[in-house]
C-alpha cells in the first residue's frame, strides 16, 4: 500500500509539473510578444518622425532652390518688388543672356580675357571710374606676374607720410596700394561729368540686375533715339539704361586699344573682356569657391557612402535576427 501511495504521489507531481510547464510557455510567449509589440509601437513614431522630417527637408530644399533660381533669373524675390539694387524690368530693355565662359558650375574665369579687360579698364574706364576694392596685389597670379604688377604700381604716385619733418610726400606705388582714384573727391567727379557721379566699378556686376549681361549690353547698346523719343542735351540714348537716357557717352570703338596678344580689338571683344575683368573684380574668390565646392561634394559624397555602408553593416545583424523560444522537452 505504501508503494502504491508513493507511486500515486509521483504521478501527481509529474502531471502538475507538466501542466505548469505548458502554462509557462504561453505566458513567456505572451510576455515576449508584448515586449516585441511595445518595441514596434515605440519605433513607429520614430519612423513617422523620420519620414516627416525627410519630407519637410525635401520641401524646404525645393522651395529655397526655386526662390534662388527665380532671384538669379529676374534679379528680385518673387512677389516682392523693388528689393534688388537696380531693376530693369519696368524701365529698361532686358539684356540677352550670353554664354560666358565662366558661367558653368565647374567653369573658371578666362584669365587671358581678365588681362585684356584690365587693359581696357586702365586705358578707357579708369579716366572716370574708380575700383576701390581692388589692390595691385590682387592682380598677381590672376592676370599678371609679380614683376609686372610691381612695375605698373610704380608708375603711379601715392601720397604718404608724414616724414620726419612732419610733411606729406609722394612715393611710387606698392603691391599693397589700392587702385588710384580718378578724382580727389565726389564734388570733383561731378564737376567733371556735368553733375553725374561715375559709379565705382568694384561691385558693379553684382549691383545691377542682369549682372554681366546687362553691363555688356549697356556698353554695346548705344543707338540713335527712335522716332518720337527726345533726349536732352548732354545725355545719350541707350535702351538698356533705365529711362533710356544716360550721361555716359559711348566709349568703346573698334581699334581703340591694341592687345599685345594680337586679339582683334573690336567693340564686342573689348566689352566682353572688360566685363569679364569687372566680374572677377566683384568676385575674386569665384574660382576658389567652385574648386572648394567640388572638393566638398567629393568628400561629403564619400563620407555619406561610407556612413550608409557602415550603418547597414552594423545594424543588419540586429535588425534581421530572429529570437525563438524552445521549451524544454517533457521528460514523460
Amino acid at each position: 500500500m505504501a508503494s502504491k501511495a508513493a507511486t500515486a504521489r509521483t504521478l501527481l507531481r509529474s502531471s502538475a509539473w507538466s501542466r505548469s510547464s505548458r502554462t509557462a510557455a504561453p505566458s513567456f510567449k505572451q510576455s515576449f510578444g508584448a515586449r516585441f509589440a511595445s518595441t514596434q509601437s515605440s519605433s513607429a513614431p520614430a519612423s513617422s518622425v523620420f519620414t516627416s522630417g525627410a519630407t519637410l527637408a525635401a520641401a524646404t530644399g525645393i522651395t529655397v532652390g526655386s526662390i534662388a533660381w527665380y532671384t538669379h533669373l529676374y534679379g528680385e524675390l518673387p512677389l516682392i518688388g523693388g528689393v534688388s539694387a537696380s531693376s530693369l524690368a519696368d524701365n529698361g530693355l532686358h539684356p540677352a543672356e550670353y554664354p560666358w565662359s565662366h558661367k558653368g558650375l565647374l567653369d573658371s574665369f578666362d584669365h587671358a580675357s581678365i588681362r585684356r579687360g584690365y587693359q581696357v579698364y586702365r586705358e578707357v574706364c579708369a579716366a572716370c571710374h574708380s575700383l576701390d576694392r581692388i589692390a595691385w596685389r590682387n592682380l598677381v597670379g590672376v592676370s599678371h606676374t609679380v614683376d609686372e604688377v610691381k612695375e605698373m604700381a610704380a608708375e603711379v604716385e601715392y601720397e604718404d607720410g608724414p616724414n620726419d619733418q612732419g610733411e606729406m610726400f609722394q612715393r611710387p606705388g606698392k603691391l599693397s596700394d589700392y587702385m588710384p582714384q580718378p578724382y580727389p573727391n565726389e564734388e570733383a567727379a561731378r564737376a567733371g561729368n556735368a553733375g553725374a557721379l561715375p559709379p565705382d566699378l568694384s561691385l558693379i556686376v553684382k549691383a545691377r540686375h542682369g549682372g554681366a549681361d546687362y553691363i555688356y549690353s549697356l556698353l554695346t547698346g548705344y543707338i540713335d533715339p527712335p522716332a518720337g523719343v527726345s533726349v536732352r542735351e548732354g545725355l545719350n540714348y541707350n535702351p538698356y539704361f533705365p529711362g533710356g537716357a544716360i550721361a555716359m557717352a559711348r566709349v568703346l570703338f573698334d581699334g581703340l586699344v591694341e592687345y599685345p596678344d594680337g586679339t582683334p580689338a573690336t567693340t564686342s571683344q573689348m566689352a566682353k573682356d572688360v566685363v569679364t575683368f569687372l566680374h572677377w573684380a566683384a568676385e575674386p574668390e569665384h574660382d576658389d569657391r567652385k574648386k572648394i565646392g567640388l572638393q566638398a561634394m567629393i568628400i561629403f559624397g564619400t563620407l555619406l557612402t561610407l556612413s550608409l555602408y557602415t550603418k547597414r553593416f552594423k545594424w543588419t545583424p540586429l535588425k534581421t535576427r530572429k529570437i525563438v523560444y524552445v521549451p524544454p522537452k517533457d521528460a514523460h
